[in-house]
């Protein structure tokens, strides 16, 4: 069975899989960039928890990301949509179908990234803070 945090990420990818790009997780860049645009979702770091006692209950801020990616001539525009795209389907559901208790999308900070003999890579990280509790530190 798996643990919260492991449904948490699971449902957060399945989120993100019905974005049109295509939506990787914990994958290295590929050599190619679809031209929908790239999500590769990064497990990040759980962080210290909270904790309550009678009952003892772990409450995490899990700090999750989204690496996004676009290639193409009209790289700004595409990135722009993707990313208005992954805001727009966390609101959506910001509970992921109750496995979490809130799920929040940061700001991305997008930089131009030149390839040699290809046009330029538009990328950000897209940190994504995962609220939720559990009864054990490991799970």
């Amino acid at each position: 069975m798996p643990t919260p945090r492991e449904t948490i990420l699971a449902a957060l990818h399945a989120r993100l899989s019905a974005l049109p790009a295509t939506v990787l997780r914990g994958e290295v860049l590929p050599e190619r960039v679809p031209t929908d645009g790239l999500l590769i979702l990064r497990d990040g770091e759980p962080g210290e928890p909270e904790v309550t006692l009678s009952p003892l209950r772990y409450h995490y801020q899990h700090r999750a990301e989204i690496e996004a990616v676009i290639q193409g001539t009209v790289r700004d525009a595409a990135f722009d949509v993707l990313t208005a795209s992954i805001g727009t389907n966390i609101a959506a559901d910001r509970t992921l179908g109750g496995f979490c208790d809130w799920v929040e999308a940061e700001a991305p900070r997008p930089v131009d990234l030149p390839v040699e003999g290809a046009a330029s890579l538009k990328a950000a990280v897209i940190p994504v803070v995962l609220h939720y509790s559990t009864d054990d530190p490991l799970g």
